[in-house]
This record gives C-alpha cells, structure tokens and sequence, in this order.
C-alpha cells in the first residue's frame, strides 16, 4: 500500500526506546533517505518530536523540517499521522513532501524582486525589508538613513543616451559602496537616488562623517566614453532616535531632508518642526486652490504719495486670503505655496481681473478718471508660463481701463530667469502703454546692463534699505547710488518702507519720486482705499 503513496512514506514503529521501520516505499529509498531507522536523519533530529508524538496519543502532526548545510539543505513538509483506533500502537505513518525546489524557486524569486536589475543592490522594497530586519524600537538609535540624489542627472540621460546613463550609475554604486563601512548597506532606490542605512557608534556625527565620505567619493569625476563627468549630490538624513513610527518612516524623512539639502547645498538632518510646516503647506494646497476658484481670495491696496505734492499717485494691489475659519495668511505664507504647485498662474491671472475690476469701479464712483493707477505683481513662474501679455490686454478691454493706468512690477529675479524671453513679454506690455517697475531692487543678482536694455520705467528701493536709513550711513549712501543711477537712466523711483515724515522728507531732498509705508496707510480694502483716496486728493 505504501508503494501506491507518490512522496516517501514510512510506517515507524517504537519499542524498548528505539525506531523500528515496519515497511517503508521505494519513493523513500529512492531519495536517498536509507532503510535502517537508527542510521537515519530524520530520526537523529525528529526522534523527540516523534516520540513525543506517539506518546501523547495525537493523531494528526504536520510541519515543515529543513536539513543539510546552506549550501546543500533540503526542504520537506513532515507529516506524523495514525488512525485513532491505534492509539495504543507506539507507531505511526509518516511522509515527507520534498519543497526544495519550490523554495529554492520562492527564494529566487523573492531575491529578484528585492535586488535593482543594473547595480545589484537592494532596491527600495529590500532596503525596505532591510529597515524592518535591522530597526526595532529598542536599538532605533544606533540607526540613521541617508538618501543621496544625484544633481542634474537627467542631463546626462538627456546628452549621451540612457546607457551612458545606466554606466554612470553602475560606476556611482561602485564609489558609495567603497566610501562605506562594511557593516553600512547600500541600496539603490530607483532612478538616481540611493539609501545607506547607517550603523552609529557616535551619534549624528558618524552621519555627517560618512556623507563627507561620499561627497568625496563623488568629487573625483567620472570618465564616460569621450567625456569627463563630475558628479554632485544631495545628502538627507534621518536619525532613527527621532523615528516614533515604522522604520519606512525613516526613507520618508530623508528623503524629505534631500529636498531641503537641495536648496541649501550642504547635508541636510530631518527635523520635525521642517517637515510639519512642510504638512501644513501641503494641508493647505486643496483650500488655497479652492479659494482662488471660488473667489475667496481679496486684493488689499496700499497707497504710493508723490513725495513732492503729497498726493496719492497710486495704490499696489496685494492679495490677501482669510480662509473660512477665519484665519489668516500673509502672502509670504501662501505665494511661495501658489509658486511652487503651479497655482500663481490661476492667482496672478484672477489679481489682474480683480485689480481692473476696482479700478474701474473707482472711475465709475468718481464719474471719471479717480486719478490714480494701480499696481499688480507679475511672478517669475507666471512671466515664464503664462502669456501675459494677452492676459493683461483681455482684463484691460473688459473693463474698459487703459494700459497707463496699470504699473506691472516684475522682480530682478524674474528678468534673469529668461532675458530674452522677458525683454519680449516687456516690450509688449509696453506696447500696451502699462508702466514697468522694478521691485525689490537692489536685493537680488541682475545685471545693471539690463537697466538700459530693458524698458523699465520705476526701480522701487527695497525696504530693507529704507528701513533705519537716517541711522546708518551705508544704508543712506546706497540709496543715494541708486537714486542717481536712476536719474542718469530717466526713471523715476519709489521708497518702500516709509514709517516717519523724517525719511520720507529726506528722501523727497534725494530725489526720490514716490514713497510707500505705513507713514501713509496699511494695506486698505477697496473700498476703505478709494474713501482714502477721496479725503487725501480731495
């Protein structure tokens, strides 16, 4: 009967303290398994379990048993099994199903999808499994993650063609691995990001020691065919002493730590202040959107004198949001948010509807020209995806208001970002009649060339050099430069930061043209500015 079984099978037998086989099949010797009980490793090392087994009179025991070295182990699932009425019988019927094959096959496949294809290290699902192996609550400490992106890969994809690509980094991997202990693991977690899960003797410090390693690793350029590459990289760290969560939380936050070292260019270490107003700001994506769509958003105005007459010459329209719990955001808040999903396009477009909108309601009030103009703020992403040009035109033509009376401020930022492209967009605003400042001057990188090249009408100072002027003798020496560079180049000028009647009556004996400050009036609304307008130019 047992020759009928496919796997090997053995009826065992126990009497006087030893096995005995009563009848074994010959699928059981064909695997090498023996025919003596005593001489056999599945008795050696089953013998307690079995006899334990028979003692305790169960009628039923399967597991899975493993022997062999590494190199040569077998894999079988065990069966004990005996029919209830031979209970009192000291034997049994046991089978063993060979799934060496099946595992090996498991193990492979399970290595495969753990591994990257091109470097043959872990990738993000093994460095992943790695995490969890190595980190447990209790020795999180002695445990960090760096998260290294490669700067400006994709030119090189982009220049030499994926495979030159895919050699690079081949060779990359070759460096990190030697700028690492032995005891560090590397892993490759797609495209040109890698992650090293650290083992720390001394604290932040062992991290900070070993992303000098690799940036000096990296420094050496790389030779590929014809051309000589040199490799930058930003380094995030995660320490697992400030990891509550799921090991996978420490790729996360380093990874959220490489964004920061990106803009800073130096080694970047997780903090979760950083990164809760990194949540905040990404809370606030869906309710900044849904403000813009609905109109929620407002448009504050802050009057520019003529520091010479006194009078309102204009008003700087500036957006407000007060989101519908009440609270409120300056635009140092959400413009950078706005800027960074895409959303200043849709905001710049809707400040420069509402602003005509206004405007043209005041002449309206006023039964004319109310005398004044307003100023909108173009940002450098708009001016790059935007046609603005066209935008201002349609907003003009609907609510009948003509290009003068619009100053369009643009920062040095956003002219350096595109000259050429910029210098078309201005000529054409130009073309449209608006009048074109320069805000912020004297804060950012521009070249003064493009002061004469560029039809800019008003350089506005920036405040930081305005504020405490009278008080240091630097600050009242560049302001008298630019003053003067500005006269040489026929344009006007205009203060921000007026708070006293002191800076603003000596910037009126400098020269300049307008100031701008809480001397005059805060931000207003609408309506609040045009009955400021009314009492002033009145």
């Amino acid at each position: 009967m047992l020759d009928l079984l496919p796997v090997p099978a053995a009826i065992v037998e126990h009497q006087d303290g030893k096995f005995h086989f009563e009848a074994i099949n010959k699928t059981f010797r064909l695997a090498g398994l023996g025919a003596v009980a005593a001489d056999l490793p599945l008795i050696r090392l089953l013998g307690g379990r079995l006899r334990r087994f028979l003692e305790l009179g169960e009628t039923h025991c399967e597991f899975a048993w493993q022997f062999g070295d590494e190199v040569d182990c077998r894999h079988f699932r065990v069966l004990f099994a005996r029919r209830a009425a031979t209970r009192a019988l000291h034997r049994c019927l046991v089978t063993l199903v060979d799934q060496t094959s099946e595992l090996r096959t498991e193990y492979s496949l399970r290595r495969e999808m753990a591994t990257d294809s091109l470097t043959g290290l872990p990738n993000r699902a093994g460095f992943s499994d790695e995490l969890e192996a190595t980190i447990q609550p209790e020795n999180a400490a002695d445990f960090a993650v760096l998260v290294i992106n490669l700067d400006r890969f994709s030119r090189v994809n982009a220049c030499l063609g994926g495979l030159a690509g895919d050699e690079l980094l081949i060779s990359v991997a070759r460096r990190l691995k030697g700028a690492l202990r032995s005891r560090d693991i590397l892993a490759r977690m797609g495209g040109d990001e890698f992650g090293v899960l650290l083992t720390l003797d001394d604290g932040p410090n062992d991290a900070l020691h070993v992303a000098k390693r690799v940036h000096a690793a990296l420094g050496t350029p790389f030779r590929l065919s014809a051309f000589e590459i040199r490799v930058d990289c930003s380094i995030g760290v995660a320490m697992g002493a400030d990891n509550d969560g799921d090991p996978e939380d420490l790729i996360r936050n380093a990874q959220f730590a490489v964004k920061r070292a990106k803009k800073s260019g130096r080694t970047e270490i997780y903090h979760m202040r950083a990164f809760d107003i990194a949540r905040e700001q990404f809370g606030m994506e869906t309710e900044l959107r849904r403000a813009i769509e609905n109109g929620s958003m407002t448009l504050h105005y802050q009057p520019i004198h003529d520091l010479a007459s006194g009078r309102i010459v204009s008003f700087e329209a500036l957006a407000r949001w007060t989101r519908e719990d009440g609270t409120k955001f300056s635009p140092d808040t959400f413009i950078p948010v706005a800027e960074e999903l895409g959303l200043i396009v849709p905001l710049g477009r809707w400040a420069m509807e509402e602003a005509a909108r206004t405007l043209a309601a005041w002449d309206s009030a006023s039964g004319g020209n109310c005398g004044v103009s307003l100023a909108v703020n173009l940002s450098a992403i708009q001016l790059q995806r935007d046609h603005v040009p066209q935008m201002v035109a349609a907003a003009l033509d609907r609510h009948g208001i003509a290009g003068s009376r619009f100053t369009l401020e643009l920062t040095e930022s956003a002219i350096v970002t595109d000259p050429d492209r910029i210098a078309q967009t201005m000529n054409a605003l130009k073309g449209l009649g608006t009048t074109l400042a320069m805000d912020d001057f004297g804060t950012g990188y521009s070249n003064l060339a493009y002061l004469q090249k560029l039809p800019i009408d008003v350089l506005k100072i920036d405040r930081s050099f305005i504020s405490g002027m009278l008080a240091d003798r630097d600050k009242i020496a560049i302001v008298r430069a630019v003053l003067s560079l500005a006269q040489a180049l026929g344009m006007r000028t205009t203060a921000e930061g007026v708070e006293t009647n002191e800076l603003s009556q000596t910037l009126a004996a400098l020269g300049c043209s307008f100031g701008q400050g809480f001397l005059y009036a805060r931000p207003l609304e609408a309506d609040d500015a045009f009955l400021y307008l009314s009492e002033r130019n009145a």
